[in-house]
């Protein structure tokens, strides 16, 4: 039997592939949100929640990087999220040649629903954990991800 330590890195990397497993598009989009809509392609998502997460209009390429896709990849995503509304291009004013992206308002409304959408579903998930149980696991998961990032950083 292994040692404790060695099952609960393996117990781990088991949870990790379940949660990457569940997030699919195909598991998502069977769950309908309560308004009604229709739940956003996660790969939209994603590239949606890059430009959030910088605070910052950024480039296709920072994209691309984000999100471990090659640019052609990244390209073909961001066209798809200017072609819905979500985002807009702008000439960068430091170097024209250089185009980069910002949220539109329609952007920040559907990542504020898809955030409520989801937050909706792990609440669900963790209806019947109890308040300490839920802040332990969001202070472990943080840190997790932290340390994560950390050992295995995005590709510059």
């Amino acid at each position: 039997m292994p040692p404790r330590h060695d099952r609960a890195i393996a117990d781990v990397e088991r949870a990790m592939v379940a949660i990457r497993r569940s997030q699919t598009r195909r598991s998502l989009g069977r769950l309908a949100p309560p308004d009604g809509g229709k739940p956003i392609d996660p790969t939209l998502f994603n590239v949606l929640d890059v430009i959030e997460d910088r605070d910052k209009p950024c480039s296709v390429s920072d994209v691309a990087t984000a999100l471990g896709v090659d640019q052609p990849r990244a390209s073909r995503l961001v066209l798809r999220t200017v072609e819905e509304g979500w985002l807009d291009r702008r000439a960068d004013p430091s170097d024209a040649r250089r185009t980069l992206l910002a949220l539109t308002d329609s952007g920040r409304e559907q990542l504020e629903r898809t955030h409520r959408f989801r937050q909706e579903i792990f609440a669900r998930v963790m209806a019947d954990w109890s308040d300490a149980d839920r802040s332990e696991f969001a202070r472990l998961i943080t840190a997790f991800v932290t340390s994560f990032a950390q050992v295995v950083p995005e590709a510059e």
